[in-house]
């Protein structure tokens, strides 16, 4: 029955950026120095999520979706996704400077890979001293200025670098070129799909000396060269209260920092709910049935479930619906 907060055993993906944040940190389980992401709530072909707690342990989001339909993900998300569920949540950390890369829209990828398009947001959960993003470029530039730069190999020298710390948000639009820099762990919330253009990569190589594959008469074609991107986004963060960070066409997120009891209303609201840690722990109730999220974990809740009740003495969550 749909009467508990779902978690997910994570899908935990080796990167050539990747590091052991995830595992040391994030309590992700996998043996390995380079681990870059945690794909918490998947939907991907060949990499769905299995549920890892209560009576529905070992049943997969499919068939989740196939079973509840809209008691788990809400009558319009129903309407319009089917059984397909239409975010994947991650956590990311960057040992080393990600590629220089770009997503489309959804208009270029169901052309090119009949897929939807990628937008997403970025919340740092943890910045090394001078770690930076990318986020757009630092001035307009022409495509014939951008296909010369890429040649010469200096593509980074028009890139728009900020310096990030705990809790900065960023919301990446489709078309933006875009990187997470070394020493940066992150939540990322996007659309379902796993489709990137990489546009450099530093001239990166792997342990057999093979260059990853570029992606450039693509990219080009993606990329938005016409406006200056103001990615970095300004909210609120008062106490036991729903801070609006995005609001999009593909999902909506919230920060929620909780110390003491939070009761939540969704009476109006036609969604399932991922709650995302990123700092310290909670207790989160539906139906009374409670289950407890950790730093770095995430719950899905139901979107039957119109009363959640969270508890906890110092807990800092994104509440993200569609």
């Amino acid at each position: 029955m749909l009467n508990y907060p779902l978690k997910f055993t994570p899908i935990v993906k080796e990167k050539i950026w990747g590091g052991t944040k995830l595992v040391t940190q994030l309590n992700k389980k996998l043996n390995s120095a380079t681990v870059g992401e945690s794909w918490e709530i998947s939907d991907i072909e060949k990499d769905v999520s299995i549920v890892s707690n209560g009576n529905l342990k070992n049943t997969s989001l499919k068939k989740l979706l196939e079973t509840y339909k809209s008691d788990l993900i809400g009558e319009n998300n129903y309407a319009n996704f089917k059984n397909n569920f239409p975010l994947l949540i991650k956590f990311i950390d960057a040992k080393q400077d990600l590629s220089v890369q770009v997503h489309p829209n959804n208009e270029f990828l169901k052309k090119h890979h009949n897929s939807l398009g990628k937008t997403e947001m970025w919340y740092v959960m943890q910045a090394e001293e001078s770690s930076k993003l990318v986020v757009g470029f630092k001035e307009i530039i022409t495509p014939k200025q951008y296909e010369v730069l890429l040649k010469e190999k200096n593509i980074v020298s028009v890139l728009n670098n900020v310096y990030v710390k705990n809790g900065d948000t960023f919301f990446i639009e489709p078309g933006t070129i875009h990187s997470i820099g070394a020493g940066v762990v992150l939540a990322e919330i996007q659309q379902t799909s796993d489709i990137t253009y990489r546009i450099y990569d530093f001239e990166r190589v792997d342990n057999k000396g093979n260059t990853r594959e570029l992606h450039t008469d693509l990219a080009l074609k993606a990329l938005n060269f016409s406006t200056i991107t103001n990615a970095k986004i300004v909210y609120k963060k008062e106490m036991n209260s729903l801070n609006k960070v995005v609001k999009c066409d593909y999902f909506k997120t919230n920060f929620i920092p909780v110390i003491g009891k939070v009761e939540l209303d969704y009476t109006k609201m036609d969604s399932f709910i991922i709650f995302m840690c990123v700092e310290g722990s909670a207790k989160i109730s539906i139906f009374d049935n409670f289950e407890t999220i950790q730093f770095g974990e995430t719950l899905l809740i139901p979107a039957i479930a119109k009363k959640v009740l969270i508890i906890a003495e110092n807990c800092k969550l994104l509440e993200v619906t569609v």
